[in-house]
């Protein structure tokens, strides 16, 4: 018998309702996909070691850098590559998929009040 298990976004979704904290939905190899809610401005940061993959499956998500602002749709993605610096945000709630190692943390190296605690399985 087969471990592989089926995993419905949105029936996902509706278990939690905090912004800007990451859950864990499945695990590959050391990758793991989390679900976030979004809405509002992040902070400012980089991931020194690692590429961030976002994928929006509802609302607009927008990604500043230092010289430009991405705007993602649902069905879009992009992967910020490592070290680079970038301001996630949206002007109303956003829905996304992230696929990243397992123990990055959602602020890069600066703690503060929007870290999420990590590792958490809905």
């Amino acid at each position: 018998m087969t471990d592989a298990k089926k995993v419905n976004f949105n029936k996902k979704l509706h278990l939690f309702h905090d912004l800007w904290s990451p859950k864990v939905i499945a695990q590959m190899n050391d990758y793991q996909f989390k679900l976030v809610k979004v809405n509002g401005d992040f902070v400012w940061h980089d991931h020194a070691d690692t590429d961030e993959t976002f994928i929006v499956l509802n609302g607009t998500l927008f990604i500043e850098f230092n010289d430009n602002t991405m705007e993602l749709h649902a069905g879009e993605m992009t992967v910020v590559p490592k070290g680079i610096q970038h301001r996630p945000y949206a002007n109303e709630e956003c829905h996304i998929l992230l696929v990243e190692p397992t123990g990055v943390v959602n602020t890069g190296e600066k703690e503060n009040e929007l870290t999420a605690e990590n590792d958490i399985w809905i």
